[in-house]
């Protein structure tokens, strides 16, 4: 269970891409066999890919894997690496909530708009947005602890 509850931003991630391409391959399927195509094919695997892509950035910043260049930070003392961390992870951690304050008002401004083929509403599609922020602001909060407890141990050494 722990494990699960570990990869949970993958396997969301994971689950809506899984959506996208059956989408799109069922769509091409029944184009090419002469069936027409599926009207709401295209707005599934639009909606679909855009929670794959937000979870996914998410299960990536978790793991820190997004590109970062640190030619500057290599130069720092292992101390002056572990304080530089720290700023760093308040940036992202008030980077992040403005982001979440803006999806927040962007979903409020887009409540009555439908989506054009399935006519449901277009928060199903805004709301991955703010999952993913607010995870992201998880994250960094939780980073931002961990760095601290880091930088302890190297000033009681």
């Amino acid at each position: 269970m722990k494990k699960i509850f570990y990869n949970l931003e993958e396997l969301i991630a994971g689950f809506f891409l899984i959506i996208t391409v059956t989408s799109v391959v069922l769509n091409v399927f029944c184009r090419a066999a002469g069936f027409g195509t599926i009207s709401t094919s295209e707005e599934i695997a639009t909606i679909s890919f855009v929670w794959s892509v937000y979870i996914g950035a998410v299960a990536c910043y978790k793991r820190k894997m997004h590109i970062g260049v640190d030619m500057l930070v290599q130069m720092f003392s292992d101390k002056g690496k572990k304080i530089f961390t720290i700023f760093l992870d308040v940036f992202l951690i008030v980077i992040n909530s403005v982001i979440l304050y803006l999806c927040v008002i962007f979903i409020m401004n887009s409540q009555e708009k439908p989506t054009p083929v399935l006519g449901i509403s277009s928060n199903y599609l805004n709301i991955a947005l703010l999952i993913s922020f607010f995870l992201m602001v998880v994250h960094s909060l939780n980073f931002l602890y961990q760095d601290i407890k880091a930088l302890k141990k190297v000033g009681e050494e």
